[in-house]
């Protein structure tokens, strides 16, 4: 087994990693994860077929299952996205703009973020999306579309203040009218 060719996909694993979990060390370690799931399943993998597409799909198999586990382990004290929004408020400049980004794709149903970022940033076709996630074709299509349509609407959308304070008086001076 030539390992080398596994090499060359960690960067484009690791890039994919980062933006489905929003984390560094998650995604580490969902690589780690991946290419050691790889190497112990080497023999499902048929050479000569994708071996980007096949790690691509273990990947996102390894992903999905933490999604669900996390899902049942979390009966309780979860926090949903909008109650901290407030905290995701991006700065100016650059960085500001990636972090905006990486705000609102965290926000897309799991779907629609998987399928824009393998055809966004990994350039996958959509055989190739379809293959990963297990869908037809024309549900990557709809899934990309829709996650685009989202995508834009968030980021189109203006930022929440970040001052509680000032969301505090705009929802308590329509009540101060009413008395």
């Amino acid at each position: 087994m030539n390992r080398q060719p596994i090499v060359d996909q960690i960067p484009a694993l690791r890039r994919y990693a980062r933006a489905l979990t929003g984390d560094a060390w998650d995604a580490d370690d969902l690589v780690q994860d991946t290419l050691e799931r790889a190497c112990s399943k080497w023999r499902l993998w048929t050479a000569g077929s994708n071996l980007r597409a096949w790690l691509f799909s273990v990947m996102h198999n390894l992903f999905i299952n933490r999604v669900r586990r996390a899902a049942r382990q979390a009966a309780y004290g979860t926090v949903d996205i909008e109650d901290i929004a407030h905290q995701l408020v991006a700065t100016d400049g650059e960085f500001g703009i990636a972090m905006d980004l990486q705000r609102c794709l965290l926000r897309l149903p799991q779907d629609q973020r998987t399928v824009l970022l393998l055809v966004s940033m990994e350039d996958m076709s959509y055989a190739e999306v379809a293959k990963i996630t297990g869908v037809p074709v024309g549900t990557v299509m709809s899934r990309l579309s829709r996650g685009r349509t989202r995508l834009q609407e968030l980021m189109d959308a203006p930022a929440r203040h970040a001052n509680p304070q000032f969301q505090a008086n705009t929802v308590a001076s329509p009540l101060r009218r009413l008395k």
